[in-house]
């Protein structure tokens, strides 16, 4: 089941953060007619503050953080999300499957595994010690428990993410928490990687799209805004509007920049200068 439709009522509200915000005051109604949906715009233009209320009005779990209702981080995005009404497609009951990923999450996630993982090796290395002198089978009972819950992290997370690089471990992440039809919203996802591992990410977004996921996702990629068939939303405007990717400023930019760099540097210089 696809969210198909997101409204929010403001009434009475807009002197206060998150309502305060030019384009949560400008956004009455946004639909999402596409599996895949961006959201663009500079920095404090709104589109990470629209996720983190999307994330509490639809009871989306976060990854590597606490869950929405007890983390401070967003105690305006609640506020926000009990203004906004979600409507649904399809025939099917609404599922609560998916997550919401931000990028900072996602590096503390992976020190909290770790951790967890260096946590299971002392205790196996303490059972071993403790059970020197008992029976094989004794020990192999008591390290039972500790060996089931290490293989399963691996199973999922692989043996290390924290060693890894971020581009690797972010898409073995993403690839082990993927349940079909899930709404996954991802605020700048491409912090951790790198060009070529967003390419990766593109076909991953294609495999789950095939398997009914949704994604919304915030972001400054061009690479990821450049998804086939991607409804793209720009939050540089007044209200928030839809924009074809090769109007948009930062495939222009991008674009311009790669065509002639030193051409570009002079001019940037030549600004700084003047």
């Amino acid at each position: 089941m696809l969210l198909r439709e997101l409204t929010i009522d403001a009434s009475g509200r807009t002197a206060t953060y998150p309502f305060s915000v030019p384009a949560v005051q400008a956004i009455a109604r946004l639909e999402f007619t596409s599996p895949v949906t961006c959201l663009v715009g500079e920095n404090g233009s709104g589109k990470s503050t629209l996720l983190e209320g999307l994330a509490v009005a639809a009871r989306l779990p976060t990854v590597g953080s606490v869950p929405v209702a007890r983390d401070p981080t967003l105690r305006a995005a609640r506020e926000l999300g009990s203004a906004m009404r979600l409507a649904w497609s399809g025939e099917r009951p609404r599922t609560h499957r998916g997550f919401f990923l931000r990028a900072e999450d996602f590096f503390g996630f992976t020190k909290a595994l770790a951790k967890e993982r260096e946590e299971l090796l002392r205790e196996m290395a303490e059972v071993d010690g403790a059970y020197a002198d008992r029976s094989a089978e004794a020990r192999t009972l008591k390290l039972g428990p500790l060996r089931s819950s290490l293989a399963a992290m691996e199973r999922r997370y692989g043996t290390d993410l924290d060693a890894s690089s971020h581009g690797e471990s972010f898409l073995a992440l993403f690839r082990s928490r993927f349940v079909p039809g899930g709404l996954y919203l991802l605020d700048e996802p491409e912090a951790p990687l790198s060009p070529t591992s967003q390419l990766a990410m593109l076909v991953m977004l294609q495999e789950m799209v095939a398997q009914d996921a949704q994604f919304i996702i915030a972001t400054h990629s061009p690479i990821l805004l450049a998804y086939p068939d991607a409804e793209i939303w720009s939050f540089d405007e007044r209200p928030p509007r839809t924009v074809p990717f090769d109007e948009l400023e930062h495939v222009r930019v991008t674009r311009d920049f790669l065509a002639a760099p030193e051409r570009y540097l002079r001019h940037l210089r030549h600004q700084v200068d003047s």
